[in-house]
């Protein structure tokens, strides 16, 4: 997509807001060809800690141990069939429907994404820009640092609290005129939630005209009060989803949005609606036949939280410290003298892969949890690195 194919009056608009030429061409390539989100620098795009090391014990990006539910598997074979219509049964409605009665919300409110890139990336071109600053946590997922940077607006980034929630407080007071503020609950890297009282006071008190994104990627993990009616209820609000993680699809790439529809009008005038339509319909089919499951969900994050919690245990008893988590990852202090790196690869020597550090903790390292025997390989491996 160049210039020339954005509509003229999204042009006019992304000009009457301040963005320059160079800033428009940007965010053209950005939705004409996802090869452009490549240009973007650092790990924001990355959904993988660094390359996977295929054969190795893989707990550093977040992924589930386990595939797709038999059941989405099933699903999606029916579709690999039919692979030769687009649609080959109404999928995208299906699909939306079975998200309605899972959140017990409006139909029209979800829609469904080839992952989570595009519309994380569109908030911050649709509602930021030179003037409108976005504000987040730090640390957070990095995919909105990363576009904003892109485009060369300025993120604010803002410390956890104490106890490693979203500071909505100190968030506002540094961006008072913010045109997207962004909640990732549970946060990745730290599996730590941000109660839903202090996403409301931020919605009570930030700018009437800006909007608050609460990435709930990992919430299926953590059984907690989720933002899904309440992002329906408001025209500020989006609330993203993902299969990528308790779901087992991140290799399908399928993720959601839940938002008034008011909101969607806004994301969409600049390249019209046709990306939310590019997906595989294996996955569409697989994610609809996987939502109603609510005894396999609840038991697999039963598995995993019986598995997280043995392994932060073992932390424990080495005298390690540890940020605790509501999510299938936690963050581990490896004390002084111990660099993420060094620790990194020196795992990876006993063949298992963890996750990387973020800046503002940088003597820690993000630990996804696997299962039973991947975790007991950590452990393993953790002993004989610290030489017990």
């Amino acid at each position: 997509m160049t210039t020339r194919l954005m509509d003229r009056e999204a042009r006019d608009e992304l000009q009457e807001r301040g963005f320059s030429r160079r800033q428009i061409g940007r965010i053209a390539m950005l939705f004409g060809a996802g090869a452009a989100m490549t240009q973007i620098p650092g790990p924001a795009l990355a959904q993988q800690s660094a390359r996977a090391a295929v054969g190795a014990v893989r707990i550093g990006s977040n992924e589930c141990w386990a595939g797709p539910f038999a059941e989405g598997v099933a699903a999606a074979t029916e579709n690999a069939v039919r692979g030769n219509r687009y649609e080959p049964d109404n999928d995208h409605a299906k699909l939306f429907a079975a998200v309605a009665a899972a959140e017990g919300i409006p139909a029209d409110c979800v829609l469904a994404w080839p992952g989570s890139s595009d519309p994380l990336s569109r908030a911050v071109v649709t509602f930021c820009s030179p003037d409108r600053p976005l504000v987040t946590g730090n640390p957070s997922y990095e995919q909105s640092w990363g576009t904003a940077a892109w485009l060369g607006l300025k993120p604010i980034r803002v410390p956890l609290t104490a106890d490693y929630r979203h500071d909505v407080k100190a968030m506002l007071a540094a961006g008072p005129n913010a045109g997207l503020y962004y909640v990732c609950s549970p946060n990745n890297p730290t599996g730590t939630l941000t109660p839903i009282a202090d996403i409301e006071w931020l919605l009570a008190n930030k700018p009437a005209d800006s909007v608050v994104l609460v990435d709930e990627a990992y919430i299926h993990w953590a059984d907690a009060p989720n933002a899904a009616k309440l992002a329906c209820s408001r025209k500020d609000m989006i609330v993203m989803r993902t299969f990528s993680k308790l779901f087992g699809m991140a290799g399908m790439r399928l993720g959601l949005t839940i938002a008034h529809p008011e909101i969607y009008k806004r994301m969409m005038r600049y390249d019209g609606w046709q990306i939310t339509y590019m997906l595989p319909m294996t996955a569409v089919a697989c994610g609809a036949a996987s939502l109603p499951l609510a005894d396999k969900i609840a038991a697999r994050r039963a598995e995993m939280i019986s598995v997280r919690e043995e392994t932060l245990a073992h932390l424990k008893r080495r005298g390690l410290a540890y940020i605790p988590s509501r999510a299938n990852m936690f963050m581990v202090d490896w004390g002084p003298g111990k660099d993420p790196k060094t620790m990194q690869a020196a795992f990876l020597a006993e063949n298992v892969q963890i996750g990387r550090s973020w800046d503002a903790y940088p003597t820690m390292s993000r630990i996804t949890v696997g299962s039973a025997e991947d975790m007991k390989a950590f452990r393993t491996a953790l002993d004989k690195i610290l030489k017990v």
